[in-house]
């Protein structure tokens, strides 16, 4: 994560802001779901049962991801393609590169 983006921030709507709440009700799921794991190894519960929850947590945090990526494909991507040029070459550049950070 590191470094934060301000891409697409100059006076324009990002392409999740018409489901922002979903998205961070989806986020606090999966905070909730971290802090269940944190407990379960203080617990020591069984190693499976961890993993059970990681994996929760995991896609809980996947669906984010995907959700977001469609937002950007649907939205920046597809403003950018209307645009033409450098701006929309350099907005397939990145979700290039977002694809890529998600499944690699």
């Amino acid at each position: 994560m590191g470094e934060q983006q301000e891409h697409g921030s100059q006076g324009h709507d990002h392409g999740y802001i018409g489901h922002k709440e979903d998205l961070l009700k989806r986020l606090r799921r999966a905070e909730g779901q971290v802090r269940g794991v944190q407990r379960m190894v203080e617990d020591d519960t069984y190693c499976i049962d961890i993993l059970t929850q990681v994996s929760a947590a995991t896609k809980a945090l996947e669906r984010v991801a995907l959700s977001l990526l469609d937002d950007h494909l649907r939205h920046c991507v597809a403003a950018a393609a209307e645009e033409g040029g450098a701006v929309a070459q350099e907005k397939l550049r990145e979700a290039t590169q977002a694809i890529s950070r998600f499944v690699g």
